[in-house]
């Protein structure tokens, strides 16, 4: 081999112009955060618990790792707390209180579970940094971990929220599965976010189960009409007619129902939607092209998820002062 008396130098070159370039990378990343969250910038930030309880986010991981093991539903029902918990007074784990007339008592919470997961975070993070940990944050650390662990994107979040003061049910107004597209994307509009995040945060249906109650008339008597819902495959309506016998539930996403992935997109394109309101996502002039964007590139849905996951973690959130941080996340201070 030649020697070539500028290899050195153009190793140490090269090795420069890679620290420039990431280091252009990551603060071109943090320029688009801050014009697209200035708010949640403003407030949170990622690695909030470096110092004051370094090991924070390791205890959860771990905590929701052993748990997906057992039952790898368990992203789906950390997905859903996590959006009843934000869509009402903001990301402030008032969906976790105990009381006769809290959050938890409305009837669109009847099917959020995992709570027993989250006190075993909070008293593992008790234990190692008292008072410090909100319960907002584990649900929004937790929810994280378990999407990852389902395939889907692994991300960092920002964090230091704190936990509300309030739980009222009479303060839950979630939508239904037969709300309108329009409808569904002025809830997300309504708070801060554009067609594409409720698109993408409706993908988390991909992981999602769904009571039989709440699509039967789509696969027996649609609208009073005696038939099942036109718009939905018949082999789809047959297989489940067939789940709906023998269980309560069935899977949003017939193709991969464990996976975090696309296919829900393309099933919703191949008219295998369960939900009504999943389905009309593909055909609605607002969403289609949205739609079909995500069936057709999974990694551009995983990023879109991501942005919406951080922009509805910052939802009228608590910093600061307000609020407080619960030792136990059932019950006010």
């Amino acid at each position: 081999m030649s020697y070539n008396p500028f290899h050195k130098k153009q190793k140490k070159n090269t090795s420069k112009k890679n620290f420039l370039s990431t280091k252009m990378m990551k603060f071109s990343s943090l320029l688009v955060l801050f014009f697209i969250f200035p708010i949640a910038l403003a407030q949170l930030r990622v690695g909030f618990y470096s110092r004051s309880c370094p090991q924070a986010e390791t205890i959860v991981r771990n905590l929701v790792r052993q748990r997906f093991g057992v039952d790898p539903t368990v992203t789906a029902a950390l997905l859903r707390m996590h959006f009843h918990d934000c869509f009402v007074r903001g990301c402030d784990a008032s969906l976790l209180i105990d009381s006769t007339n809290s959050e938890k008592t409305a009837g669109p919470n009847g099917s959020v579970r995992e709570f027993n997961l989250i006190d075993r975070i909070k008293a593992q993070l008790e234990a190692a940094c008292p008072s410090t940990v909100s319960c907002a944050d584990i649900i929004t650390l937790a929810t994280r971990d378990s999407v990852a662990l389902a395939g889907g994107p692994s991300y960092s979040i920002p964090t230091g929220r704190r936990d509300g003061l309030v739980s009222n049910n009479v303060d839950v107004a979630l939508p239904g599965p037969t709300i309108s597209v329009a409808g569904a994307v002025s809830l997300f509009t309504n708070k801060g976010m554009n067609v594409f995040d409720a698109v993408a945060l409706l993908g988390a249906h991909t992981v999602g189960q769904g009571n039989c109650g709440l699509f039967n008339d789509r696969i027996t008597n649609f609208q009073g009409t005696g038939r099942p819902d036109p718009s939905m495959d018949p082999a789809l309506v047959s297989s489940l007619r067939n789940t709906c016998r023998n269980s309560a539930s069935a899977a949003l996403d017939q193709s991969t129902p464990l996976r975090f992935d696309n296919q829900f997109f393309k099933q919703l394109r191949k008219r295998r939607g369960v939900m009504q309101v999943d389905q009309r996502l593909a055909t609605d002039r607002q969403t289609r092209g949205v739609v079909a964007r995500y069936a057709n590139n999974n990694a551009f849905f995983k990023r879109q998820f991501v942005r919406a996951m951080i922009k509805m973690g910052a939802v009228d959130v608590l910093t600061g002062r307000a609020g407080e941080i619960r030792r136990n996340c059932r019950r006010f201070n």
